[in-house]
């Protein structure tokens, strides 16, 4: 059996977080967002101005909820370039 190497709090919040995500998908949040999303952006349909300021709001509030809640992940790359590469030494310790 495997330890689990994370810490309480990091394991209690990868708990909360899945439980929210299962929340968020039960209400239908992220499907809300394609409809209105593919209904703005069908060329055949013929949206009212008023209507696509509705489904504007709609979709900032959407996100909010989804995004309070599940924050966006974070990751740093690392670039470089021909004036200044990046390199990275390794040196095995005896």
């Amino acid at each position: 059996m495997a330890r689990d190497t994370a810490t309480a709090k990091a394991r209690n919040r990868r708990i909360r977080q899945e439980a929210m995500r299962e929340q968020l998908e039960a209400q239908g949040h992220l499907q809300h967002v394609v409809v209105i999303l593919s209904k703005i952006g069908d060329e055949k349909v013929d949206v009212p101005v008023e209507m696509v300021q509705r489904y504007k709001i709609a979709l900032d509030n959407h996100w909010k909820a989804i995004d309070k809640f599940l924050p966006t992940e974070k990751y740093t790359t690392m670039a470089g370039d021909d004036e200044a590469p990046v390199s990275l030494t390794m040196r095995w310790m005896e």
